[in-house]
């Protein structure tokens, strides 16, 4: 078993939370966050370092995509290990690919032979057609439809409803 910290007690992290709790690998889940205080909340971000051993791993819940993967790198360049997680009641095709510190949250399709980056928030009800590369620091943001053969740029934002038409953004 692990511990999970997640950077970031907002909206966000507690989705992580969440998530992490129903994958059943975590024996703590502690927050660290720079603004909010309480219940679980073990001191700040900057503190991270001093939590670390080979049983932890560290997750940037943060809504922004800039900073998250700015902590992303910072993470991996002090040799933590971030993970990426797959909602039980999300399809994952076993020919995706998933980068570090990637989410697929419930209800989520991904389809066959995407590829998705490192940090990249696949959100709940996501529809990723076949083909498609997802950039580093995406947010598919609730319900978006991404069409075949797409690439989406790194830090791009997609929002609730969106409908990505086949080879909108070219590969």
């Amino acid at each position: 078993m692990k511990r999970l910290f997640i950077l970031g007690a907002g909206g966000y992290g507690r989705t992580i939370a969440d998530l992490a709790s129903q994958l059943g690998e975590y024996y703590q889940i502690s927050f660290l966050d720079d603004k909010t205080t309480g219940r679980n909340i073990l001191g700040t971000c900057e503190e991270v370092f001093r939590f670390l051993d080979d049983t932890t791993e560290v997750y940037p819940a943060f809504g922004s995509g800039e900073l998250r993967m700015k902590w992303l790198r910072r993470l991996r360049e002090e040799g933590c290990h971030v993970p990426s997680l797959v909602h039980p009641r999300a399809y994952v095709s076993p020919t995706v690919k998933i980068g570090t510190g990637s989410m697929v949250l419930p209800m989520a399709v991904v389809n066959t032979e995407v590829t998705i980056g490192e940090g990249c928030i696949i959100n709940i009800g996501v529809l990723v057609d076949h083909g498609c590369i997802i950039e580093d620091g995406v947010h598919l943001a609730p319900g978006a439809i991404v069409k075949a053969e797409n690439r989406i740029p790194a830090d791009t934002k997609i929002q609730s409803g969106t409908i990505i038409e086949n080879r909108q953004y070219p590969l």
